[in-house]
């Protein structure tokens, strides 16, 4: 009689326990390119301590590497990714590899502006139009990976850099391998994409169209990647063509992030916010 107790209350908990997170709305935001600028140090930064991300990838190549690396350990609750990186898009300012790999990189030595060829960019411009070599990925990869964990130890994912995994699955393949070998592996099956805002919604309506969608959502798990910063002098001189007004989109991310509005909305709601290590 007791073991039927015991197992009647073992099925009923697990029961319980299901039913609970299938009705659950989890949402991951996750903010991108800390490390690429101190603006976006500073977006980032806010938009974790006084707002909803939970989850921010780091830039390795980038020159604000080093002033990331010190809030990321002092809020160790953030949880970060690194985010390999082995493109350099910005007409002002150029990043360029941790390692020599002449076969990723154009004359000047900086990474490619594009993973694909794009229009607004002259003929050459993308590492899909060089002859790239994976020894020569993978030795940079790895290169990134292991200054990123040597400064921020507790490192949980690895993401890419303007989806550059999708150039050839062989890239892909080589990402997943360094995932596993560096314990960077993270199940992103069954994260559907929120759409925030939406496309060609003014800035200024973006709070309200963010808690709208919020409003929508049914039971389940959402990934919502923005790239946070703050409208300086500093991002005011970031752009290309095509993608000019940089700091004020950038700015508005940040305020979407940290508007007590949409903090009030996902609570009223009962949504959990998670990050990529809830995952693993």
């Amino acid at each position: 009689m007791k073991k039927i107790v015991i197992t009647f209350l073992i099925v009923f908990l697990s029961i319980s326990l299901f039913s609970q997170s299938d009705n659950t709305i989890q949402l991951l935001v996750r903010a991108d390119d800390i490390g690429s600028f101190h603006a976006a140090n500073l977006g980032c930064i806010e938009s974790y301590q006084n707002g909803i991300a939970r989850s921010v990838e780091l830039m390795p190549p980038c020159a604000w590497f080093p002033e990331a690396v010190k809030p990321l350990n002092e809020n160790p609750g953030y949880d970060v990714g690194i985010h390999l990186t082995l493109t350099s898009e910005w007409s002002s300012v150029k990043w360029r590899p941790l390692t020599h790999c002449p076969s990723l990189v154009d004359e000047d030595g900086y990474f490619y502006p594009m993973v694909w060829k794009n229009p607004n960019f002259p003929s050459g411009s993308s590492i899909s139009e060089s002859e790239w070599k994976l020894d020569e990925m993978e030795q940079e990869l790895r290169a990134q990976i292991e200054l990123s964990l040597k400064h921020v130890p507790h490192i949980s994912h690895l993401s890419n850099h303007m989806g550059f995994t999708s150039l050839d699955p062989k890239i892909g393949e080589l990402v997943d391998k360094l995932a596993k070998e560096y314990n960077l592996e993270v199940s992103t099956k069954g994260l559907q994409r929120f759409p925030g805002w939406g496309r060609d919604v003014p800035m200024e309506q973006r709070i309200d169209k963010f808690c709208e969608n919020l409003e929508k959502l049914t039971p389940g798990k959402y990934l919502f990647v923005e790239h946070p910063a703050v409208a300086s002098d500093e991002m005011k001189t970031v752009g290309h063509v095509g993608y000019e007004n940089v700091a004020e989109d950038r700015e508005w991310v940040t305020r979407v992030l940290t508007s007590e509005k949409v903090k009030q909305t996902i609570q009223n709601r009962g949504i959990k916010l998670i990050c990529y290590k809830d995952l693993k």
